[in-house]
């Protein structure tokens, strides 16, 4: 008999008005759970017991916030490969991407910590004579988080990390199709010195719970992370209360591979940056820019890594790939494969269901060659591990194919010129820019977010984080005020 995984509402755990059943990807055999799904009335409640606590939260010490945060983080870090092991079970990524996920999670935890003793304000002159100003942060509220099931347990704390270190309650609504990792890291929470209800935990179908709650007037602010027409819908739902919002959501990441770059790391960078996760990464190599006069050559290594890789169990020893995290996820990608091949692309390997000895939802990794940037294959996320690669013919050619798109959140080049590498990185018209190093992987203490429809609103990550979780209050003071 599979355990029930109850939502944590209003600061009590709490069974639903049904669950759902929590399949390993690797092996369908394999059942990781059974996981309540919130209803209306548990949302209604848990909204009303948050905005009681995080009055009593935003009054705590800062020492006492920061002993919470720092506890936090340090647990996740101790306990990163049993965590890692159960977000791989279900999410699928191999074992070393999963205990690594857990352990920068436990680091945006006591990264913040840190934060809740650095938040100083300002002070100024007025205009006016005998009159002084103090700028400062306040907690901006009630904050709804929806994070996604490609990074369910890293996404989530550089969310949640913030918005606790500046004072907010927060009520999170993870992704369906990761709940385990996300009742493991709520119950971490729950067990701090924290008031009743500040953080809650409400899984449910986006649909119904995740609409529901984007529509409440009983929250402050909505941070999202997911699809564009999601984060569309999200907005339209939040300006009808005026609620702030922040949405990271779909790209097209280009890495251009130089004539002068050195061709196996451009061959690395690129296998890495397109197929780890299984290409299910908002920073993935989906592109490949590559100039003629190395084109050839780096073809033939790329299709030859893509065909070398170890696909497998997400348990198993050397696995580089793992399978895709659903059955609608694949027949997702295995529709862009007979897409891509009807736009008249080449795929020269990959990019079909493989038989494995545990049933799973396994795909080989597949290069598409002798594409255009115009193709809907180069146009749309595909969040699959699938990579085009374009031939162009110099170097302006190459920035102007990486900008040509309606996404910009990351985007690097390979070469050994420094010239190209300052210009690529001035003019490159992405949040993130990468020199010689792979499009996917970001630092916790620097901001993260992109232009276009990769993202809306304030950046997050670093101390960035401080614009969207806190609003500015200016006070004035006539000089001689008694005390």
């Amino acid at each position: 008999m599979s355990t029930l995984h109850k939502n944590l509402i209003a600061g009590a755990w709490a069974a639903g008005e049904g669950e759902i059943e929590n399949v390993n990807p690797s092996d369908l055999s394999d059942i990781v759970g059974l996981f309540a799904q919130a209803d209306a009335a548990q949302l209604d409640a848990t909204l009303d017991q948050a905005r009681v606590a995080q009055v009593e939260w935003a009054a705590y010490g800062m020492e006492r916030k920061q002993a919470v945060l720092m506890a936090i983080g340090n647990e996740m870090m101790a306990r990163a490969e049993e965590l890692g092991t159960l977000l791989s079970r279900e999410e699928g990524k191999p074992l070393a991407e999963g205990k690594g996920e857990v352990y920068r999670a436990g680091q945006f935890f006591t990264y913040y910590a840190a934060e809740c003793l650095r938040q100083l304000g300002e002070n100024a002159d007025s205009v006016r004579p005998g009159v002084e100003v103090d700028v400062r942060r306040e907690p901006v509220g009630v904050v709804a988080i929806i994070s996604p099931w490609n990074f369910p347990t890293a996404t989530a704390s550089w969310k949640i990390a913030p918005a606790l270190c500046y004072g907010n309650a927060v009520v999170w609504k993870p992704a369906n199709v990761t709940p385990a990792s996300a009742v493991a890291l709520a119950e971490i929470i729950d067990r701090q010195d924290i008031p009743k209800g500040l953080f809650s935990l409400v899984m449910g179908a986006g649909r119904t719970i995740g609409q529901r709650l984007v529509e409440s007037s009983k929250i402050n602010a909505i941070s999202f992370t997911g699809s564009v027409p999601v984060g569309r819908g999200i907005a339209t739902a939040a300006v009808q209360n005026f609620t702030k919002i922040q949405a990271e959501m779909g790209s097209k990441n280009a890495l251009a591979v130089m004539d002068d770059a050195d061709l196996d790391l451009a061959v690395t960078l690129a296998l890495g940056g397109a197929f780890g996760g299984s290409g299910q990464k908002c920073t993935a190599s989906s592109r490949l820019v590559v100039h003629a006069g190395i084109h050839d050559a780096f073809v033939e290594k790329l299709v030859a890594g893509a065909k070398a890789m170890k696909v497998g169990h997400a348990m198993e020893a050397g696995v580089q790939m793992g399978p895709i995290v659903s059955a609608e996820q694949l027949a997702e990608n295995l529709k862009y494969v007979e897409l891509g091949q009807s736009e008249g692309a080449e795929l020269a390997c990959g990019g079909v269901r493989l038989d494995m000895p545990h049933q799973g939802y396994y795909m080989s990794p597949g290069v598409f060659l002798n594409t255009t940037n115009d193709m809907r294959i180069n146009r749309e996320e595909m969040f699959a591990p699938l990579t085009s690669v374009i031939k162009v013919g110099s170097y302006d050619e190459a920035l102007a194919t990486v900008n040509d798109t309606n996404f910009g959140l990351t985007s690097g080049i390979v070469t050994q010129s420094l010239a190209r590498a300052t210009h690529f990185r001035r003019n490159a018209r992405t949040g993130v820019v990468t020199v010689n190093l792979p499009t996917a992987g970001t630092d916790y203490h620097v901001p993260f977010g992109g232009r276009g429809d990769s993202s809306y609103g304030p950046r997050e990550q670093g101390k960035a984080a401080a614009e969207f979780y806190t609003t500015v209050k200016t006070a004035y003071i006539a000089a001689g005020t008694p005390l």
